[in-house]
Formats: C-alpha cells, structure tokens, sequence
C-alpha cells in the first residue's frame, strides 16, 4: 500500500472502551469522559509514515467500530 493513509473516529458510535489509545496511544488520546480523540499527531485524520499498522490494528480491536481507516491512492 503506498499511498497515505486517515483515520476517523464515529463519535456516534464510540463508547468509550478505549482500545484504540491502549494499542496505538500515538495516534488516539481520550478526551474527559473517556471517550476517543485524534492526537497532535493525526489530528487532521492523516496517520504519519509508519504508522499505518497501529492505526489498522486500532481500528480493528474497536468494538463498536467507530474507527475508519481509508487508504489513499
């Protein structure tokens, strides 16, 4: 896959489980009430070279899958 990669968070359908910043704390944080957010580093959905796995690994360990990973060409 060579091109960029994003990230995005449903907040409609997040819960609050908080795998995603347990497995790639890079790349999600939680806000107040525990509920996922974008870092400094993917705050723009872009997911740094790198990165890539850790965001797919994220989103495939949400139980609500709240979060989309979108290969760019």
């Amino acid at each position: 896959m060579n091109g960029a990669v994003r990230v995005r968070i449903d907040s409609q359908r997040c819960q609050g489980h908080g795998r995603c910043y347990d497995l790639a704390p890079a790349l999600f944080g939680e806000d107040a009430d525990g509920y996922s957010t974008l870092t400094e580093l993917t705050a723009g959905g872009g997911v740094p070279a790198g990165a890539e796995d850790d965001a797919r690994l994220a989103a495939a360990n949400c139980p609500e899958s709240a979060i989309s990973v979108d290969e760019e060409a």
